[in-house]
């Protein structure tokens, strides 16, 4: 089966709080709240290198995302 890249997630521990999962490589959920991004894959060294560039795209294209997703709902 084949899943979205990006899917909308909410947890009544968290009511205040809306996460975006990324299920391609490298999987993550985001904190749409504030941006903390929890990692689901062991990296590298050169992976880490590369990491914080990479996940400044990451952040952006998954809170585009959620912006569209929200804006299609309305």
């Amino acid at each position: 089966m084949s899943l979205p890249k990006y899917l909308i997630a909410d947890n009544s521990d968290f009511p205040e709080v809306v996460f975006v999962v990324h299920t391609e490589f490298p999987r993550f959920i985001l904190n749409v709240t504030n941006d903390e991004i929890q990692w689901f894959e062991d990296f590298s060294e050169e992976d880490e290198e590369l990491l914080p560039k990479e996940a400044e795209n990451f952040v952006k294209e998954a809170l585009e995302f959620y912006d569209r997703e929200v804006e299609r709902s309305e």
